[in-house]
């Protein structure tokens, strides 16, 4: 596994705010593991958010009535998918 070191310079604010949350009295043991959580946070909130485009596009076809029933080959639907792009769902 390939690691990389990252520095950062915090503000006094912030440097207070993540002494709080390191050691005896905070949720994790050394800065270190609290920035991977963070880091790992937003990744999965990223990856949330793609998905909840991805569902939200799908309403909005819905709603502008381009949808059709898939014939169950997956193929075929994307040749369907393809003509109806095309003729611009008409």
């Amino acid at each position: 596994m390939i690691t990389n070191r990252i520095n950062a310079r915090l503000s006094e604010s912030l440097a207070l705010f993540v002494e709080k949350m390191v050691g005896k009295d905070g949720l994790f043991e050394t800065p270190s593991e609290y920035i991977r959580d963070l880091i790992r946070r937003d990744m999965e909130r990223q990856e949330n958010r793609a998905d909840h485009d991805f569902v939200l596009a799908g309403y909005k076809d819905f709603a502008a009535d381009r949808m059709f029933g898939s014939t169950g080959n997956f193929q075929k639907d994307m040749k369907i998918l393809t003509r109806k792009e095309v003729a611009q769902w008409q």
